[in-house]
This record gives structure tokens, C-alpha cells and sequence, in this order.
């Protein structure tokens, strides 16, 4: 008599059993971060953007947008306001110990954006740190935490929409907002007051950016990490960054 074999039946776990079910896929962005993610009368667009709603389709699911900020994004995600979250979100240790991302891509280092006319001021990390010199951070992201750990000297005050900040620093109202590579070379572009500084050496070393996911379901992290790799062999993560980060 042979041994009777039962087997149970497959079932995916809790969070990918809602998002397959309800056919909605929650996204929470704060959405002021060009060119990842970036909130106007029209919706959402950017980098970030074209690559979640390219992941939706393919699991053959609709994108609803969830409007967080970035000193709430991570209480936000482990309150289960949604179910990822995009928009320029920097990998990195502390965030990898309480959530799960995906892969990196658009690789990038810290910069300072300033005034195209002092951009002879800033020409070192010790210049952005001196008594005289304006600093306006964003809270709650790791921009913030460079300023407060690196800039220590500076005259420093908080700003909480990062969008605007740009436009504060050509106005002169401040003189330097230390962000990302990417963001800070799309002020310089579209602003001609405005000067991408330390965009060939970077100051911090090279690091890169990832959508960030909870950890409460292991089948829905091992089906979005294979949404995203199954978009990027076919060409989507490359397509994104000729249309945003070029």
C-alpha cells in the first residue's frame, strides 16, 4: 500500500490576495520630486510614475495614488496606507532593516543646488558649511539628515515642500538645498538662476534609489520583485531613464 499523498491548495499570502482581488495596487508618493514623482492639476507623472503604472499593468491592476510626505512616509507604509511607495526613495540600511525594496536604479550622489551667480562660492563640502551661508532642507528624508549631520555651521531652516525650494534658492532667499543628482541637474536645466554644484564628485559616495515595499507578505514581495525585473528585461527601466534622467 503506497502513502497517500495530500497536498493543500495554493494560496497567495494576505497583501497579494487584496491587490489581485480588488484589482487596485495603493501607491503613496509625496509626490514633490521631480523628475521621479511630481503632483500637478493633472495627476501624477514623473520617472517613478511611468514605471509603477508600467508594473499595474502587468499584474493586471489599476494604480491608486496615495498622498504621504516624506517625514511620514515610512509610518504611512507600516500603517498599511498603502502598498508601496515611489518618488526618489534612497536605499539605504536604516530603511532595509524595517521594509523591503526593490532593486536600484538611476544611481546618484548627494549635490547642493544653488545660485548660478555664486556658483564660484561653493566649489568645496567646506564652502556649503560656513556661518554665512543659507541652508533650506526638506524634513524627514535622508537630504535632511546630510544637512543636519554635515552642515552643522550653516544657517539652517526647514521648508516642507520640497518643490519649492528650488525656486526659494533662485530668488535668493536661500542659498543652498542639498538633494539628489538628478533632481538638482532638472532645476538647473529648466532655470537658468540655477547651478547643479558638485554634480562630477558628488558628497556622499554613490548610492541609488528604489521603490520601498512592507514586509507583512512575503508572496507579494517575491511577485512585485518579479514584476520589476520582468518590465526591466523588457526594456521599460531603460526607456524611463532616456525620457527623465537624460
Amino acid at each position: 500500500m503506497g502513502l497517500a499523498v495530500f497536498t493543500l491548495p495554493a494560496q497567495a499570502g494576505p497583501r497579494l490576495d487584496k491587490v489581485m482581488d480588488s484589482k487596485t495596487l495603493r501607491v503613496g508618493t509625496p509626490g514633490d520630486y521631480r523628475p521621479f514623482a511630481i503632483k500637478a492639476e493633472g495627476g501624477y507623472s514623473g520617472h517613478d510614475i511611468d514605471l509603477i503604472e508600467a508594473m499595474a499593468k502587468e499584474l493586471g491592476v489599476k494604480v491608486e495614488y496615495v498622498a504621504t510626505s516624506w517625514p511620514r512616509l515610512m509610518a504611512d507604509l507600516q500603517a498599511d496606507k498603502f502598498d508601496i511607495a515611489v518618488g526618489g526613495i534612497t536605499r539605504n540600511v536604516a530603511r532595509l532593516r524595517q521594509v523591503e525594496m526593490l532593486p536600484g536604479y538611476a544611481p546618484f550622489g548627494k549635490v547642493a543646488l544653488v545660485q548660478a551667480a555664486a556658483k564660484a562660492r561653493f566649489s568645496t563640502p567646506q564652502s556649503l558649511n560656513q556661518a554665512d551661508v543659507r541652508v533650506i532642507k526638506n524634513p524627514g528624508g535622508t537630504n535632511e539628515a546630510y544637512v543636519l549631520q554635515n552642515l552643522t555651521a550653516a544657517q539652517v531652516s526647514t521648508h516642507d515642500k520640497n518643490a519649492e525650494i528650488p525656486g526659494l534658492i533662485a530668488e535668493g532667499k536661500g542659498d543652498v538645498m542639498i538633494t539628489e543628482t538628478y533632481e538638482a541637474l532638472h532645476y538647473a536645466r529648466t532655470d537658468p538662476r540655477l547651478h547643479a554644484a558638485f554634480i562630477d564628485a558628488p558628497l556622499t559616495p554613490v548610492n541609488t534609489l528604489g521603490f520601498m515595499m512592507p514586509v507583512d507578505d512575503a508572496d507579494y514581495v517575491r511577485v512585485m520583485r518579479f514584476t520589476w525585473e520582468l518590465i526591466d528585461s523588457r526594456g521599460a527601466v531603460k526607456a524611463a531613464a532616456q525620457k527623465w534622467l537624460k
